[in-house]
């Protein structure tokens, strides 16, 4: 197995010495039977904001790795036994044998949620979950994931056709229309991050998305502004934003998601 690092710098500064050590315990407890680590998420898209956002990670193992390692994973890279630096941890075991393959399923072996700001939650059972979240997490994956240990994500993460993205996509923006659990920046700028998505066919840190939908959706622009104003802002300090403006903006989002997916013939 080649094992790869992208340039250092590439990681912010105050997350080098937490990474090192979660590829130093995945190694430990996959050894051999691991493929590839990889920032995912805000890190791989370059906008991540220290105190806002999670750490996504996406572990690839061979499908020989002993049944017990998920769980010996979930339990050494758990907070506080591996204390996270940022507001949490969400960190997606896969098989190599199901990632190399486009999938509309979530299919992972571990889902693991951890840290100061996050619920601890470790799942073994994927088809307890909700798909769309793994399919566009893999999406961004195969586009930006940056490698922190062995195969680059190229080679190991297959992008989602096309009909299985935009379901998964529209999922996504049914669930951030309804709301519960989720800040109102981000429900706004994963909204844009759709929008573009569907315009470009390509994923976006959440601050470029919406620059780019603001240009797009005029009418939307000061909810849009605001939202990337909160989002700047610690997670705790995050800014109200008008209820009834997010529903009509989120709703615009899923008509334009709509429109490309029968533009698609999906």
């Amino acid at each position: 197995m080649a094992h790869t690092r992208e340039d250092p710098r590439s990681v912010p500064t105050e997350l080098r010495p937490y990474l090192a050590e979660l590829v130093r315990r995945t190694r430990a407890v996959c050894g051999p039977h691991l493929v590839s680590v990889l920032a995912v998420g805000s890190l791989a898209l370059g906008d991540y904001r220290h105190g806002r956002s999670d750490i996504d990670v996406t572990v690839v193992v061979e499908p020989s790795l002993p049944g017990s390692a998920p769980h010996d994973l979930a339990g050494t890279l758990a907070h506080p036994r591996l204390p996270c630096p940022a507001a949490g941890l969400e960190l997606v075991v896969y098989g190599a044998d199901f990632v190399r393959r486009p999938s509309g399923a979530a299919g992972y072996l571990l889902d693991l949620n951890t840290g100061p700001l996050l619920p601890d939650r470790a799942d073994f059972d994927a088809a307890r979950s909700p798909a769309f979240w793994y399919v566009i997490d893999r999406s961004v994956a195969h586009q930006t994931g940056l490698t922190l240990f062995g195969r680059p994500a190229r080679e190991v993460v297959a992008a989602p056709d096309r009909p299985d993205l935009l379901a998964a996509i529209r999922a996504s923006v049914r669930e951030h229309s309804d709301g519960e659990g989720h800040l109102a920046d981000n429900r706004v700028l994963n909204g844009c991050r759709s929008v573009v998505f569907c315009r470009t066919g390509r994923w976006l840190a959440k601050r470029a998305a919406a620059r780019e939908a603001a240009l797009a959706e005029e009418e939307f622009r000061p909810l849009i502004e605001a939202a990337v104003r909160s989002f700047e802002r610690p997670r705790s300090s995050a800014l109200p934003l008008p209820a009834a403006e997010v529903r009509t903006f989120l709703a615009r989002v899923r008509a334009r998601v709509d429109q490309t997916a029968r533009s698609a013939g999906t």
